[in-house]
């Protein structure tokens, strides 16, 4: 036979995924792979029951459902202070995954480079590679994960293609603030490079943080491909709904990439979650509270136990230092950790360019019950560390 693609060779399948594997095999609380375990708005849940029944059940159009599309425009449009046209500025995609590998597609040739801040989300360095990109890792400079001006600039004068920002940050929690967004503008404008950005986090941030699309900056909307996702914002990771907003000339070429990746999103899907996007401020308020209340909760937990962390600014994530246990395998850590403790977690190397093992990462992103169960189940990790032989 002959040998299969070498594109794959440098890379495994998804850490993140394989600790949910782990966790279910040890029975362990799931705080690894970032979903919820509480239901999706019962407005969405109400508006999928009559799309089962009443559909449809067929293709929508390929760039996305018109009702969809219309309604995601209004609402960000508001949000990113400029009028996004529905017909020519957006494409609805199969989740941010396929957002931002459609993105990355539509900007890098093979051979282009491409930055990528580190730590990064794992798909980003999979995406590059995919697309035939070499990257080009900057580092965000723990324990605030802010990145250095010259560091930056210096990747900037590689003659890179595009850059990745994912704002707010999985896995570090880091929001982005105006400063930061315009030293990556600025320098984006002054080298003529693109911005593919990931903002499924968007309406997830704590105070006194805020969240700045990088597209209302200004001179930045034609340089702009904004990824993001309904998964977060209303607690649907499962339906795999995403989108890409950019000027026309990019979305015309993202709609023939994603036409050729996926088709189209579920007609059902977008059906049932344009009632999401018609929602009032109110809810994101609401959302923002629940989730303060949670990290809140967490954090205080982590307190209490002893473990030292990094605050998230925004997400749901949590990168937690373990350097006290010595152990110089994060995933052999995240294994013990599932198997004796029964609490899963993603070992911090997966996002690191860098030899990084002494983080890992956890999510608050569940009902209260269920972080307390977590909580209580991590308050034994020194004493079963101790007699454990690892």
């Amino acid at each position: 036979m002959k040998p299969l693609s070498n594109r794959t060779a440098d890379f495994t399948d998804s850490v993140i995924r394989r600790m949910t594997r782990i966790s279910n095999q040890y029975n362990a609380v799931n705080l690894s792979q970032g979903f919820p375990d509480f239901d999706p708005p019962k407005p969405i849940l109400e508006a999928l029951e009559k799309a089962s029944h009443q559909g449809p059940h067929q293709y929508s159009i390929t760039c996305g459902a018109q009702n969809f599309r219309e309604a995601l425009a209004q609402k960000q449009s508001r949000l990113m202070g400029r009028s996004i046209n529905p017909e020519t500025e957006i494409v609805v995609t199969c989740g941010s995954t396929e957002a931002m590998m459609a993105a990355m597609m539509t900007v890098a040739n093979p051979g282009d480079k491409v930055i990528v801040f580190s730590p990064f989300y794992e798909n980003y360095g999979a995406d590059t590679i995919l697309s035939g990109a070499v990257p080009i890792y900057v580092p965000l400079h723990p324990p605030a994960f802010n990145f250095n001006a010259d560091e930056l600039e210096a990747a900037f004068k590689q003659d890179p293609k595009a850059l990745i920002l994912c704002n707010p940050s999985n896995p570090t929690g880091k929001v982005f603030n105006r400063e930061e967004l315009t030293i990556i503008a600025d320098l984006a404008k002054k080298y003529d490079i693109y911005v593919i950005t990931d903002e499924v986090y968007e309406h997830i941030v704590y105070e006194p943080h805020e969240h700045i699309y990088l597209a209302s900056l200004p001179g930045m909307f034609e340089r702009t491909i904004s990824c993001s996702s309904l998964s977060k914002t209303y607690s649907i990771t499962g339906w795999r709904l995403g989108y890409i907003i950019a000027p026309e000339p990019i979305i015309d070429v993202a709609k023939k990439v994603h036409d050729f990746l996926t088709v189209g999103a579920a007609a059902p899907l977008q059906e049932a979650a344009t009632v999401g996007l018609q929602f009032g401020d109110d809810y994101y308020t609401d959302l923002q509270k629940k989730y303060t209340e949670k990290r809140t909760l967490f954090l205080a937990g982590l307190d209490d136990i002893g473990l030292t962390y990094s605050t998230p600014q925004g997400a749901y994530y949590v990168m937690i230092d373990i350097s006290k246990y010595k152990s110089d395998n994060d995933l052999a850590f995240c294994t013990w950790l599932a198997e004796h403790v029964g609490v899963g977690a993603v070992p911090g190397s997966t996002f690191f360019r860098e030899n990084v093992n002494h983080l890992i990462r956890l999510h608050f992103a569940k009902k209260e019950d269920t972080l307390y169960e977590a909580l209580n189940r991590l308050s034994e990790i020194n004493k079963k560390w101790q007699s454990t032989s690892f």
